[in-house]
């Protein structure tokens, strides 16, 4: 029951976001409950300042500052399952022997969780949690390369140490998590010295995949890593709505959707 709260309310935030407002008729009929349950998931989504709670429904909450940067730790538990769903689409696309680099987050870190399973890897990362999840002295065939550098909210290692340490550095594969993504701004960071520390990564790999749940869409962060065209890879979950689907397969290459529950991944352009 839990969950299917959870998963209720993960809707009605991305329709709020996705349309800046709702009304309590439309939910109702949309998600099948009655007309008090969605009052009390729009109270409790308003109590947490993720949306405005006005009369017959709610709109858009103001958005943080580009340069806000929520901690590790704060992120850890949001959009679990759509975390889970990216990581296993996004660890099927790794080959036995391959090598790659993973930036810092919660959802490279559930890629990182995926990858044990792959033989003969070699990462690159300058996430410390990544490369505690991929640590394994009993692994002999998995090589963990953690730059170094200065550490930041998101336990992620940046500045001119860590970018100096990926400079001959060659990987087929750079899996990108990022605080926000649109159309206008590309993938972006609300952190400078972490959007160059990425800049580098991209650099070292032949292709970069970026996973990112869809209540990332139209979220801004201070500095641009990427631009969607730029991108190979671009693996999400079924939250997002089907237009903002065909927006992303007119820019990036691939567009993979990965739905955890019916444990089906979706190629939206054949990946051959």
């Amino acid at each position: 029951m839990a969950t299917l709260a959870r998963q209720r309310r993960q809707e009605i935030l991305a329709r709020v976001r996705r349309d800046g407002a709702v009304r309590v008729g439309e939910l109702v009929e949309a998600l099948d409950v009655s007309d008090m349950t969605i009052r009390r998931d729009i109270a409790q989504l308003a109590d947490r300042g993720l949306l405005v709670r006005v009369h017959g429904g709610a709109t858009v909450a103001d958005l943080p500052g580009s340069s806000y940067e929520p901690t590790f730790s704060a992120k850890l538990g949001e959009q679990v399952s759509e975390k889970l769903a990216i990581a296993r689409a996004a660890a099927e696309l790794v080959p036995a022997g391959s090598s790659v680099a993973l930036s810092a987050g919660t959802t490279t870190l559930a890629v990182a969780e995926q990858l044990r399973e792959v033989d003969g890897l070699t990462v690159v990362t300058n996430s410390i949690p990544a490369a505690n999840a991929l640590h394994d002295p009993m692994r002999r065939d998995r090589t963990v390369i953690l730059t170094g550098g200065s550490r930041t909210p998101s336990d992620a290692l940046v500045g001119p140490v860590a970018v100096s340490s990926l400079r001959n550095l060659h990987v087929d594969q750079m899996f990108l998590g990022v605080h926000g993504f649109s159309e206008r701004t590309g993938c972006t960071s609300p952190n400078m010295v972490e959007a160059a520390m990425n800049q580098a990564l991209i650099a070292s790999a032949a292709a970069t995949v970026v996973v990112a749940d869809h209540t990332k869409l139209r979220l801004v962060g201070l500095s641009t890593i990427i631009g969607l065209d730029d991108i190979d890879v671009l693996i999400s979950d079924p939250g997002m709505a089907v237009d903002d689907q065909a927006m992303l397969r007119s820019h990036v290459g691939h567009l993979i959707v990965a739905d955890q529950d019916e444990e089906i991944v979706t190629r939206t352009k054949d990946l051959g």
